[in-house]
């Protein structure tokens, strides 16, 4: 009897399927000596190939320090890099020019204005969104920037003037600084004053009011807070105390709010951002910010 003989009488078929088991068994299971597909071994071996032209012809093998850099050259990183340039190179124009342009005269030039609302609206999203909210409507203690109530002023100049120094911003000589003395907490009014003083803005601000308290409070009120707010509460920018006389409120205009900010007053800290972000990025989100519609 041959070798050849010898496997044939040994070699096993599986009864369903008809097909030779390989001899190997788990638990029962047999393993079916199924050849792989053609279709599948040609699809293989074409990815081998594959891979090796594309070692051969782009960065892929890693070395210590670098890689192989490939015959084409080329790399994702590399393109993005080229791409990075040529946007900067376009860019470097608009920016020099904005540089030299005061930031009042840049809605005068058309495209020099679309490039500057196009930048400060990127720059607005990185760095501004955190407290006055993706569409600049601001949330409790951050103002809305699409509104006309503006503390420091709405104008373009104004409003750049505040993104350079900030507001009681530490370390920066020329921020804007404007301090209510608190006073609750140190005791320069009393309980029934503070209440009825509340009460006298509630009336100016044309909300609901107790009348007796708004009327002892008129006296306070001249007293303590109509040299810095104004006589009727329309506020003064010059250092920069908020109108009292509208609807808009930055800590709240309920009585109890308004209680609150005058016991112990919350007084609100923004960057000064020409520090961070550069003299052309601060007058491109100035120009944005104006554009919102609520600036003067």
């Amino acid at each position: 009897m041959s070798a050849n003989d010898h496997n044939d009488d040994v070699r096993e078929i599986d009864d369903f399927t008809g097909v030779e088991t390989t001899g190997h068994e788990w638990d029962g299971i047999k393993e079916l000596n199924n050849p792989m597909p053609r279709w599948w071994l040609w699809s293989f071996y074409l990815t081998i190939i594959f891979s090796i032209g594309y070692a051969i012809a782009y960065p892929s093998i890693p070395m210590i320090t670098t890689s192989s850099q490939g015959l084409l050259g080329w790399s994702s990183r590399g393109a993005v890099a080229t791409e990075m340039s040529e946007a900067k190179a376009a860019q470097s124009v608009y920016l020099d020019k904005l540089l030299t342009t005061d930031v009042s005269e840049i809605s005068a030039d058309a495209d020099l204005n679309q490039f500057a609302i196009a930048g400060g609206k990127a720059a607005f999203k990185v760095n501004c969104v955190q407290c006055h909210g993706t569409g600049a409507a601001g949330s409790a203690g951050y103002p809305n920037l699409n509104d006309d109530d503006w503390i420091w002023g709405g104008t373009v100049d104004d409003i750049y003037v505040t993104l350079q120094h900030g507001i009681r911003h530490p370390g920066n000589d020329d921020t804007r600084i404007s301090d209510m003395p608190a006073y609750g907490a140190d005791e320069i009014l009393n309980r029934d004053e503070i209440a009825d003083v509340a009460w006298h803005i509630r009336k100016i601000s044309n909300q609901g009011f107790d009348a007796a308290g708004a009327e002892r409070g008129a006296s306070v009120y001249a007293d303590n807070c109509a040299a810095c707010h104004g006589d009727n509460g329309e506020g003064i920018r010059e250092v920069g105390a908020p109108r009292l006389s509208d609807a808009l409120w930055l800590y709240g205009g309920e009585h109890s709010e308004i209680v609150a900010q005058i016991v112990k007053p919350k007084q609100g800290v923004m960057p000064a951002w020409e520090a961070r972000l550069g003299e052309a990025t601060t007058k491109q989100l100035a120009t944005y910010v104006h554009s919102l519609g609520g600036g003067e």
